[in-house]
């Protein structure tokens, strides 16, 4: 391998390898439910669970949704 190729063939690999690092849940935890608070942009998103996707205002308003979904039980998921 040439000179120059070999420090771009490194720094591909490197990036390969750092990029899924920075999907996902954008360094937040996800909760039970499977979302977590937005803090850059506000509300409340879902990663996983039966609202993945989705977002939301506040995780109240997850709560609400997920409260009619269950026909107005307002039980947590269980884990």
């Amino acid at each position: 391998m040439g000179a120059i190729r070999k420090p771009i063939f490194i720094l591909a690999c490197a990036g390969l390898v750092a990029a899924p690092a920075g999907a996902g849940a954008h360094g937040d935890s996800l909760d039970k439910y499977g979302c977590h608070k937005n803090r850059s942009a506000g509300g409340y998103h879902c990663h996983k669970g039966p609202f993945a996707g989705r977002a939301f205002m506040s995780k109240d308003e997850m709560l609400k949704a997920l409260a009619r979904r269950r026909g107005g039980t307002g039980r947590p998921l269980q884990e």
